[in-house]
């Protein structure tokens, strides 16, 4: 598609595109596969996308959500276990000092993963 400095109106998919107006650079063969190589690095299909990123932000986080899984995890066992003692104390009227002391210990091996996580979060955003 040549390059034009036009605004066009068209639909994606159905809808009327929220950018209006496009820009147009020219690459050499190497420059464009240096381009697509770190956008496969960074996992970034799109590569409008990506160059607006790149001319906005002059960087592209890639950040492994592994960590934030394992917390959801825990945090889903967390609330399981307080759900399992708030039936049993309704329904029996008691709980186990074992009980309290496994939900702590959970509590903590959630709080551990969690603050190591902002602290990384931290330091990138301070780049």
């Amino acid at each position: 598609m040549p390059c034009s400095s036009e605004n066009h109106s068209t639909l994606v998919a159905g809808k009327k595109r929220i950018r209006s107006t496009s820009v147009c650079v020219w690459l050499s063969p190497d420059e464009q596969a240096k381009i697509r190589e770190r956008m496969a690095d960074v996992g970034i299909r799109n590569l409008s996308a990506y160059m607006r990123k790149m001319a906005l932000n002059g960087y592209v986080l890639q950040i492994d959500l592994a960590p934030v899984k394992e917390i959801v995890s825990l945090q889903r066992r967390c609330a399981n276990n307080l759900n399992q003692i708030a039936v049993r104390v309704n329904t029996c009227g008691g709980v186990y000092p074992e009980e309290i002391k496994t939900l702590q210990k959970d509590y903590t091996d959630l709080w551990v993963p969690l603050s190591e996580l902002l602290e990384k979060l931290s330091e990138v955003v301070a780049l």
